[in-house]
């Protein structure tokens, strides 16, 4: 009878904690318990261990009382994780394996057991991988589908298991697991998509607009009527997005880990996230939350994209729980035990119609919709978040002269680099400082960075005046301005650019005015 104690760790947001697994095999009444706030899932681990050590060969301790204690008591502890040190405590605990020579104070343990010994694939290992370099401990035991997701974090040594009985062999001095070495992040281009703006016709405006917010991360706004190709654009804007930088690679990847998103043996996230929710979707289900918080799509998107297609079909209360994360770039789940903050830096490409039937003001067919239906179908979105919108486009439809040209249009594969140029400029502009583009920047650095002349100020000014914009229209225009000459391949802001930015921003005060005739 001993007491034996082993690591392991849970996750809390994006972020991880070490637990300590005691493990107490005592004199008394037979039974067998898990204390320290553990959930269904821990729960159901007393059968899962006790299943799993029987069938891997080893004795499960049917006299005393075993208490298995997750420690600090006042986390709340949740999913199978702990299967695997809750196994190996107890094999410490009743000396069937020699608990002295173990390097358990230098090593975490995670993973979910098989009724037959098997280790399963376990979500959230990149940010425990990450909690034991901090921590300075050596070895890091897991589930093989998981390794190569560790194996992103340097100067661990990461120990693939297949099963407990591998495990317990390595230990023995039996043929030894080896361990994996660390593999670098590389991310390569993808040469292939699904959609390309070369083949889609006309619409250069729209696609200048999505080129500017790709190189940028700016929001971007599509309103025009049904086929006029807005959720065809939107589809082909992954294939010019600029390629993610390690850095993003790792906060992305952390993400989809605690999700539970990464397929197994999937290393890292290598390509920007798109996220299209249905329009039916939840607040919870867009920001993040839950009783056991977990990421939302905004924060699935994060150093991606996030397109919402038939913008006002979303329940109003979801659309504007966008407006503070679109100004942040965080989000922040409150809950009676404590909050989580996942990381909410996303691009916003959206797409509506103009009215209820999608014809107001084409030239072809008539609109059948009243003055109120078009008020109410357009008051579902609030100023406020249309204004947190930097480019506001109109996407007319394309005629037949203009669908059945021959010619191809430029590739994506041209713009990307234009787009790739820009990024790699606002990255080296922008080296150490906590933003990567320029939609990030703050009035300090809009300041700092995103200066103009007389003649700029004067046509801003002016622009601000005669269309009532706001002091945050002020800045995004600034930065869209800023992105442009990026693009351009200047270091300065010259007036033309200023009145590229301008024109995105004009539409959003004529609708207004629509909105106040009706």
């Amino acid at each position: 009878m001993a007491l034996a104690k082993v690591f392991s760790a849970v996750n809390i947001g994006l972020d991880s904690k070490l637990i300590e697994v005691e493990v107490d095999l005592g004199s008394g009444f037979p039974c067998f318990n898990i204390v320290g706030l553990p959930d269904k899932a821990v729960e159901e681990a007393k059968e899962r261990t006790r299943s799993a050590l029987i069938n891997s060969g080893f004795k499960f301790p049917g006299k005393g009382r075993l208490i298995i204690n997750l420690a600090p008591a006042d986390i709340k502890k949740e999913g199978p994780a702990y299967d695997l040190p809750i196994a190996l405590g107890i094999l410490a605990a009743s000396n069937q394996i020699p608990f002295n020579l173990l390097p358990l104070k230098e090593s975490i343990f995670v993973g979910e057991l098989a009724l037959n010994g098997d280790l399963r694939h376990t979500k959230g290992v990149l940010p425990i991988a990450v909690l034991a370099k901090q921590l300075g401990m050596i070895n890091l035991f897991l589930p093989e589908t998981n390794s190569t997701e560790a194996s992103l974090v340097a100067g661990l040594k990461i120990f693939p298991l297949q099963s407990l009985n591998q495990l317990i062999g390595h230990f023995s001095g039996r043929p030894l697991v080896k361990p994996i070495e660390s593999q670098g992040i590389e991310v390569v281009p993808q040469e292939e998509f699904e959609f390309d703006f070369a083949y889609i016709k006309g619409q250069e405006n729209v696609k200048r607009a999505l080129e500017i917010a790709a190189a940028g991360g700016h929001n971007l706004l599509m309103t025009g009527p049904p086929g006029a190709g807005k959720t065809l654009l939107a589809r082909a804007l992954p294939s010019i997005l600029p390629l993610m930088t390690k850095q993003e690679v790792l906060e992305v990847t952390k993400i989809y880990s605690v999700a539970g998103l990464l397929q197994e043996n999937q290393a890292f996230i290598s390509q920007r996230p798109f996220r299209s929710p249905h329009h039916t979707i939840s607040d919870i289900a867009l920001v993040g939350g839950g009783q056991s918080p977990r990421p939302g799509e905004i924060s699935l998107a994060h150093r991606g994209v996030l397109f919402l297609d038939e913008f006002p079909e979303f329940h109003r209360d979801v659309l504007e729980s966008l407006r503070q994360p679109l100004e942040d770039g965080v989000v922040t789940v409150s809950r009676a035990r404590g909050h989580v903050t996942y990381p909410a830096k996303f691009t916003l490409i959206a797409s509506q119609n103009p009215c209820p039937c999608g014809y107001l003001g084409d030239p072809n067919k008539q609109c059948l919709c009243t003055p109120s239906q078009i008020l109410k179908y357009r008051k579902k979105i609030s100023g406020p978040l249309l204004d947190r919108i930097d480019l506001h486009l109109e996407v007319p439809r394309i005629k037949f002269e203009k669908l059945s040209e021959e010619k191809i249009a430029e590739s994506s594969k041209e713009i990307r680099k234009r787009v790739q140029q820009a990024h790699l400029k606002q990255g080296k502009r922008y080296r150490g400082l906590k933003i990567l583009t320029n939609a990030e920047l703050s009035i300090p650095l809009l300041k700092k960075f995103c200066q103009i002349d007389s003649a700029s100020q004067e046509l801003l000014g002016k622009a601000i005046e005669d269309y009532q914009l706001s002091a945050r229209a002020y800045h995004r225009i600034l930065k869209v301005a800023r992105t442009i000459a990026d693009l351009a391949g200047e270091e300065k802001i010259q007036p033309s650019y200023l009145a590229e930015a301008l024109q995105y921003r004009t539409k959003i005060s004529e609708e207004r005015n629509q909105i106040s005739f009706f």
